[in-house]
């Protein structure tokens, strides 16, 4: 189980899907991640890709995120990403998208979203394709990735935590 960090959640438990599908973010790394982005959440309409249990999203939500879309493909993430969202009844606030996180990158228009989130899987090219599909189409404001701390990215600013990074792209 993790929890919220803060906001309207703090301390609430977050069911994450069984089996090896889903490697939720670290509390302290979430907890770092959130405070660089603090000014940017109140307000926005926030986009998770590779959601895994929603943790990101539901945590934007809890600090004043209007609305989060979820995008996640594997069944047992859905799951818990629906539980998660009726337990802290925000239902009405998420849209939860079964697709393949990199095609519904793709078809993203400027400015779709304010903040967007990725934790891909940390093995494969697709964190170094997701932010050179942002830099070619700025799909929010900022867009920001976690990733294994020795993969270089071609971000503004990259945070180490351990064997994690999380890069930030921010739109021109």
């Amino acid at each position: 189980m993790i929890r919220i960090i803060s906001g309207e959640f703090k301390g609430r438990r977050l069911r994450t899907p069984k089996g090896g599908s889903v490697r939720p973010t670290a509390d302290r790394v979430r907890e770092a991640w959130f405070s660089i982005l603090q000014g940017e959440i109140p307000g926005a309409r926030v986009l998770d890709l590779f959601a895994g249990s929603g943790a990101l999203g539901l945590e934007a939500l809890s600090r004043g995120a209007v609305t989060v879309d979820f995008v996640e493909q594997h069944q047992a993430a859905l799951a818990a990403i629906r539980e998660n969202a009726g337990t802290l009844q925000v239902t009405e606030r998420v849209t939860i998208h079964r697709s393949d996180a990199m095609r519904f990158a793709e078809r993203l228009q400027p400015g779709a979203y304010d903040v967007a989130f990725a934790d891909p899987p940390y093995a494969g090219d697709a964190a170094q394709r997701l932010v050179a599909l942002y830099r070619a189409t700025p799909f929010a404001r900022v867009f920001s990735i976690e990733h294994a701390a020795d993969l270089p990215l071609a971000g503004d600013d990259t945070r180490r935590y351990g064997d994690t990074a999380v890069t930030f792209v921010y739109a021109p």
